[in-house]
């Protein structure tokens, strides 16, 4: 009998790779668990149909649920009354799935881990950490690309949205960019093509990819001369050559879980540029970028230490072949597929 697995809630992006990978091994995939009689079932975060699980518990059929971070940006920023009560039902519902109704749970990272059990304790039941990944087929390094930039060089930053309090990040980005021109300018123009050298010139450019407000934008517009390029939200099918392009990704998710931009950066060969809040530490290993002290408390949201962040991009743009092929290591060493789908099915007993 071929063995069935049962999806619901959560990402797209995790889920198309997950429903390929098992379908792979040979393993059924159905959406809802209603329709068939599944072998177990992966809540992917969480789902409102708290009864259909309490259904499906019923029925003897096993839980796992795949946990990330939590909400806790609106308890510090004001992001409007709906956003807040949006955002606490969201972790009530996450909560109870893993106190109540999971036989096991996924957290992707040991931060994310150790986030949930700190709030709300441990889960009565095993958990396990398993990162997320990629196809390395697919994301992957360019060969002899990027080298010496002919312009200037190019800070990336990635995130699906950087609005309802994620615009700090935004902020740290271009404050980064802004001191790299100015206090560091010298040293980089000196390595880029001489007519971008000239007078003026910028000699690094921060791009944005994902959703930001045209307000904000109109903003930094306004506030500071930082070369700014915004390319809204980028298809999934185009980041392998958007992170192929730069020569380093910010990574501004103050706290992340295990941010699928990073683990795509690393696969293409892009080394990572981080403080050291969530997951970053464990993602980020060796010479595979750097990931450098806040400076302060981020869960208080404390301005953080931009000048030890620009030193550190300053040390990864000089030396760019050490750096992406120890990123390009990383990501083969722990970020593959298989990796991933062996956890999964381990937890889900298939």
């Amino acid at each position: 009998m071929v063995p069935q697995v049962s999806g619901v809630g959560g990402m797209v992006s995790f889920r198309a790779k997950f429903t390929a990978g098992l379908q792979a091994r040979g393993i059924e995939v159905t959406p809802d668990p209603k329709l068939s009689t599944p072998d177990a079932l992966l809540v992917i975060g969480g789902t409102r149909d708290l009864p259909g699980l309490w259904r499906a518990r019923r029925r003897g059929l096993r839980i796992v649920q795949r946990l990330n971070g939590m909400n806790w940006l609106h308890r510090l920023q004001r992001t409007g009354s709906k956003h807040y009560l949006r955002a606490e039902y969201g972790n009530w519902i996450l909560n109870t799935i893993r106190t109540r109704l999971a036989d096991h749970i996924v957290y992707q990272s040991e931060f994310s881990r150790r986030w949930w059990q700190r709030v709300y304790g441990p889960a009565p039941v095993p958990n396990s950490v398993v990162y997320n990944a990629v196809d390395l087929a697919v994301y992957r390094p360019q060969s002899g690309s990027p080298k010496v930039p002919p312009s200037a060089y190019r800070v990336l930053l990635v995130e699906g949205s950087l609005l309802g309090g994620y615009e700090l990040g935004l902020e740290t980005a271009v404050r980064l960019v802004e001191r790299l021109n100015t206090v560091h300018r010298a040293e980089l123009a000196a390595s880029i093509a001489p007519s971008a050298a000239k007078a003026g010139a910028h000699p690094v450019e921060l791009v944005v990819a994902g959703r930001v407000s045209e307000a904000v934008q109109a903003r930094w517009a306004r506030q500071s001369d930082t070369p700014i390029r915004w390319m809204g939200l980028v298809p999934a099918d185009e980041i392998p050559a958007l992170d192929r392009s730069a020569h380093l990704l910010y990574s501004s998710d103050i706290n992340a879980a295990c941010p699928n931009s990073v683990i795509e950066a690393l696969a293409c060969g892009l080394p990572v540029l981080a403080f050291d809040t969530g997951a970053l530490p464990e993602l980020v290993s060796g010479e595979a970028g750097r990931v450098v002290p806040y400076g302060g408390d981020p869960w208080k949201l404390e301005p953080p230490d931009i000048p030890a962040l620009a030193e550190a991009a300053l040390e990864i743009l000089a030396d760019q072949p050490r750096f992406r092929t120890a990123a390009r290591a990383r990501a083969e060493s722990a970020f593959g597929l298989d990796a991933m789908l062996d956890g999964y099915l381990q937890a889900l007993e298939v």
